[in-house]
């Protein structure tokens, strides 16, 4: 059975009534450490991730060191993901996890690499047709917060590196409750905030010089690895989006830390 890409969705402007827009104005959210209208974030990540797409597994290894791959292997360790699977990867970007869940669910199961970058996405399904990897991924741009899927069809879904870049958390996170199946594992793989101070220190000097300065050399595009530096802070520490998928809904939520906090693993389980 060949791969398949399903068309993108379109993406909406959200419900006027919803309490966090007023009568005057559209509210506005975070992007790094600017505040956007709501409509135009996911755009304006978009750019971001049109503009790193082609280099981004060389980035990620020079600026994790090579880290990144112990992580998400800890992050397969963990789902429970067997044979006969059907598995949801979002911002599955170019395919680190996908790769691994298509060996294990195997023929009898599926695996859906879903971001919502075309960029990204179109490098993910290069990626991992060059590699072999075909015949039981399927490929779907979409949005985190209005999931395209049935409800209560996957068993397992994953997000790595992609939470922080969603404009409205809460709904994602309950998006991904309602794709699952009772028992279905939820796994989010994120920077999270550093369990010490000296280390958080050393972090943000990291972050915030060193990160643009390989950008500007690598892909001559500071601008964007300054806005993923800054995304990283703005993103909820650890007990704070552990409360939030427990508001969803989820149970048994616990996180891992790794590498001293810089990244958190969760993991929460459908009721």
């Amino acid at each position: 059975m060949a791969t398949t890409l399903i068309e993108p969705l379109c993406l909406g402007k959200g419900d006027m009534n919803d309490p966090r827009k007023n009568e005057d104005s559209e509210p506005t959210t975070h992007f790094g450490f600017q505040d956007v209208p709501e409509s135009q974030k996911a755009q304006k990540v978009a750019e971001v991730f049109h503009s790193v797409a082609a280099k981004y597994d060389l980035m990620n290894d020079l600026l994790s060191g090579g880290m990144h791959r112990l992580w998400k292997r800890f992050t397969i360790e963990l789902s429970g993901v067997r044979s006969g699977n059907r598995v949801l990867d979002i911002a599955g970007g170019t395919g680190d996890l996908t790769k691994q869940f298509a060996r294990l669910v195997g023929p009898s199961g599926e695996v859906v690499l879903a971001d919502i970058n075309a960029s990204m996405l179109k490098v993910g399904r290069d990626r991992l047709l060059d590699r072999g990897v075909a015949g039981n991924v399927k490929f779907v741009q979409a949005d985190a917060e209005k999931l395209p899927f049935p409800d209560n069809h996957f068993d397992c879904v994953t997000i790595a590196f992609g939470l922080r870049n969603v404009t409205h958390k809460d709904d994602a996170i309950r998006s991904m409750l309602r794709v699952l199946k009772p028992g279905g594992r939820l796994l989010v793989l994120e920077f999270s905030k550093p369990s010490s101070s000296l280390l958080s220190k050393v972090y943000d000097s990291y972050s915030f010089k060193f990160m643009p300065l390989m950008g500007k050399l690598i892909t001559n595009d500071a601008e964007s690895y300054r806005y993923l530096a800054e995304s990283i802070r703005m993103h909820p520490d650890q007990d704070t989006l552990k409360a939030m998928m427990v508001e969803a809904g989820f149970e048994r939520v616990t996180y891992h830390n790794m590498t001293g906090g810089i990244v958190a693993l969760h993991r929460g389980i459908k009721p």
